[in-house]
């Protein structure tokens, strides 16, 4: 998760309308006096005219018709000649219109009139609180959404685990990412004990924390449990990248193979990393045919710095025919003469002395290269084996002319020269017994005549 990322809470706000009950006024017999006296003594009672001006602006909303209502309810409401019971249900409603109408701030202006009644019976305190706290977060009021719920906390003795992770979202809005932790925690354990499902983006908050903490073993079991139960590609990076900073290389490398296998790796740069990390592990040949194959799908693109990747994991497979063909590619595709020195020194393993020739003389002329002197060496060694003394002798002594190269290329020269020296000592020996030979054939001949 990005550190700069933000977090839009699901809010889904708990206003419910109250019942209202009525008083002895509107019993129509006394059966449903008895039934509804319960409701009554605990929910106190409202007069018959509050009470049909309230289901009158619930027809308006119903409606859709906000602005009646609002226009009914503030007619309503006049702390004079209401109770403070009829006042809360009251003010209640008319948040609960502000809300319906996307009007968030007099909606907060509401509620916060609504719960500072002295006599607010403590369910409706209860839940007009966190009604406030969900409605400070939508309108980014952060520190008093969490002052919110901190007072909420007070009053909930069994707190759903939800309202830990609102708790959560905010803290992490304030960027307080260490206190984030526990009320995640407790959001889980809450809904375990209930039964409930531990919800994905409960864990990725919680990821999110421990990243910011730098606790990267957390950050790695987290994202074992979120590939376990939601098995996606974002989650085998997330888990390739704690790997990477605890050090487990082979770890780091079984994460990328399984999203490889499962298809999941499609940008080129996914592609050219699992590359990478095949050389990484020694395993360059998987490299190679992986690189090979995506250069052929168009997924990894046909330029010098992938081609001279594919070349470097046939060379390192022991495969340099292989390496041939994607040095003569990333060769053509370079502005300087490095890749054509190492086509030539593979020319070279592989005996192809006129091609090595060629190939390094290329990158000679192309220039750029990082050790001219090296290249001269190369080259060198192929005309040597093509029997060019001369021409080699002029690519070694170009080469001492850099003093780490000095010592090897002098003892080349040697070399050479100590070549030459048996050559024309073979050849003046050939030459004293062809003349021995004919001396023989002729004095043959002679007596044959007598």
């Amino acid at each position: 998760m990005s550190k700069s990322s933000r977090i839009t809470p699901k809010i889904l706000l708990a206003v419910v309308a109250t019942v209202f009950v009525a008083g002895n006024a509107f019993a129509q017999d006394d059966e449903r006096a008895e039934r509804d006296a319960q409701k009554t003594k605990q929910a106190q009672a409202v007069s018959k005219e509050v009470y049909d001006k309230i289901q009158k602006a619930q027809e308006q909303v119903e409606a859709k018709d906000y602005q009646g209502a609002l226009r009914a309810l503030n007619s309503l409401y006049n702390p004079d000649k209401l109770t403070e019971y009829e006042q809360a249900n009251v003010l209640n409603y008319i948040g609960f219109v502000y809300y319906n109408m996307e009007d968030v701030q007099n909606a907060i202006r509401t509620y916060e009139r609504m719960v500072a009644i002295p006599s607010l019976e403590p369910q409706m305190a209860k839940q007009t609180t966190y009604t406030l706290a969900q409605l400070y977060t939508m309108e980014e009021q952060y520190q008093k959404a969490l002052q919110t719920l901190d007072r909420w906390f007070t009053m909930e003795t069994n707190p759903a685990p939800e309202p830990f992770i609102l708790k959560a979202q905010n803290l992490y809005q304030v960027q307080r990412y260490t206190d984030m932790i526990e009320p995640i925690q407790n959001a889980m354990r809450v809904a375990r004990e209930r039964d409930k499902p531990v919800k994905e983006d409960w864990y990725v908050l919680l990821n999110f924390a421990y990243f910011q903490e730098e606790d990267y073993r957390q950050v790695r079991d987290i994202q074992k449990i979120l590939l376990e139960n939601w098995p996606k590609k974002r989650y085998w990076f997330s888990l390739a990248g704690a790997y990477t900073e605890l050090g487990e290389d082979n770890n780091l490398i079984a994460a990328y193979g399984a999203a490889h296998d499962q298809g999941m790796l499609e940008k080129e740069s996914e592609l050219v990393t699992m590359a990478q990390l095949y050389m990484q592990a020694d395993v360059p040949y998987m490299a190679a045919t992986l690189l090979e194959k995506e250069m052929g799908a168009g997924r990894v693109s046909k330029n010098a710095k992938n081609y001279r990747l594919l070349s470097q994991a046939w060379m390192l497979s022991m495969e340099d025919e292989r390496a041939v063909p994607a040095l003569k590619e990333a060769a053509g595709l370079s502005d300087d003469g490095e890749l054509d020195i190492r086509l030539g020194n593979t020319y070279l393993n592989l005996g192809n002395y006129d091609e090595c020739i060629n190939a390094v003389q290329a990158g000679l002329r192309k220039g750029g290269l990082k050790n001219p002197d090296h290249a001269q060496i190369s080259l060198g060694m192929c005309l040597y084996n093509k029997r060019r003394y001369q021409a080699a002798i002029d690519a070694f002594r170009a080469a001492a002319k850099t003093p780490r190269s000095r010592k090897g290329a002098q003892q080349w020269i040697s070399v050479i020269n100590a070549d030459v020296e048996r050559n024309e000592q073979i050849r003046l020996a050939q030459e004293a017994a062809d003349k021995k030979r004919k001396e023989v054939e002729a004095r043959r001949q002679a007596a044959d005549r007598v």
